[in-house]
């Protein structure tokens, strides 16, 4: 991987001139930076930013992240996805302050034992917050890396993550290291594109890059082919009551672990009314779709008025504030959301 070691001076010249201005970047504390990288994780930096900024409201710092109640910590992640990432944020903030008197730790190895931390993102704060010469490579990385070095290998694989690390290692300009992570990260997202054909007449590395001159782009990174998902077919149920919606807590481990869901299972599912202690006439409210890593969800709504305001044990009642402010639904039923509003909007 010579081709890298010619990378740090133009890399960085093109990155301080060319950076996007992102509120954790202006004012990079330690907390504002690991908050901003849980969020990145499989997130778009346009769809983050909003809930960065609402995020840091309800939670400026350690101590009030480990105080929230997991319905307020759900709500604030509502949309995200990957909703583990906020549980595992909320226990790290318990490590933080049980075992570090609430100061977020200053070491890689510290952050790295952090609950939901991986290599990656102990590396971008041990970098970026403290100044440790410490490479970050996520996919944007390894992309860039595979690019520029002609490497044919699997970017899916450790062994190329930890090719790719130790290369980095060894070029990380020592007075710079966030800057240079960032500067891979912000190549990878806005320049060394993973989908569609790679601007490279605006990147400074192109006269550095084998990809770009055997006119490799296309063919490069190389990456595994995913498993096909599984297909799940379901009913949702949309049940009322006045101005009221049913809804249950998902169990607090698994798919969508402690959110709030309007009631579904396997279809056929017109006999869970009786399984569950239910009456209402039911009628089909619209189908949805909804794909996650390794499951696709098919699902048809059915909607109807309870007869009664008695629900199962665990289920709650929920207007149009408390879907707004309180309950946390995942955005996996977001096809139902008009359907369920425009009824709830006629009391």
């Amino acid at each position: 991987m010579d081709e890298l070691r010619q990378l740090p001076i133009p890399l960085l010249v093109w990155y301080r001139e060319n950076a996007r201005v992102l509120p954790w970047r202006s004012d990079p504390t330690p907390y504002h930076v690991w908050v901003s990288e849980i969020m990145l994780q499989q997130t778009r930096v346009a769809a983050v930013l909003d809930y960065y900024r609402r995020f840091l409201e309800s939670a400026p710092d350690v101590a009030a992240l480990a105080a929230l109640s997991q319905d307020r910590l759900m709500k604030l992640w509502q949309g995200l996805g990957y909703y583990s990432r906020a549980r595992n944020m909320q226990k790290a903030a318990v490590q933080i302050a049980e075992d570090y008197g609430g100061v977020f730790p200053n070491t890689y190895e510290a952050i790295r034992a952090l609950a939901g931390v991986g290599d990656y993102t102990a590396g971008a704060i041990a970098s970026i917050a403290f100044g440790l010469p410490v490479p970050a490579v996520d996919g944007n990385v390894l992309r860039v890396a595979a690019r520029i070095t002609g490497d044919s290998g699997d970017i899916t694989t450790p062994a190329m993550k930890k090719k790719v690390t130790a290369a980095l290692a060894e070029i990380i300009p020592l007075d710079a290291p966030g800057d240079f992570n960032q500067a891979l990260m912000e190549l990878g997202a806005t320049v060394c594109l993973p989908n569609g054909a790679p601007l490279c007449e605006r990147c400074p590395a192109a006269c550095l890059c084998r990809a770009f001159q055997e006119g490799r782009t296309g063919e490069l990174p190389v990456k595994a082919a995913k498993k096909a998902r599984r297909v799940e077919e379901r009913t949702v149920f949309l049940l009322f009551y006045g101005d009221r919606v049913a809804l249950r807590r998902r169990p607090n481990r698994g798919l969508l672990a402690g959110l709030w869901e309007f009631p579904n299972e396997p279809a056929d599912g017109t006999l869970w009314l009786q399984r569950w202690g239910l009456s209402a006439p039911l009628a089909r409210a619209g189908t949805g779709k909804h794909i996650f890593t390794h499951i696709e969800w098919h699902m048809t709504a059915l909607a109807g008025e309870l007869d009664g305001p008695d629900l199962p044990q665990g289920w709650v009642w929920a207007g149009r504030e408390a879907l707004r402010d309180t309950y946390a639904v995942p955005n996996a039923f977001r096809s139902f959301e008009k359907t369920v509003l425009d009824r709830l909007g006629h009391f």
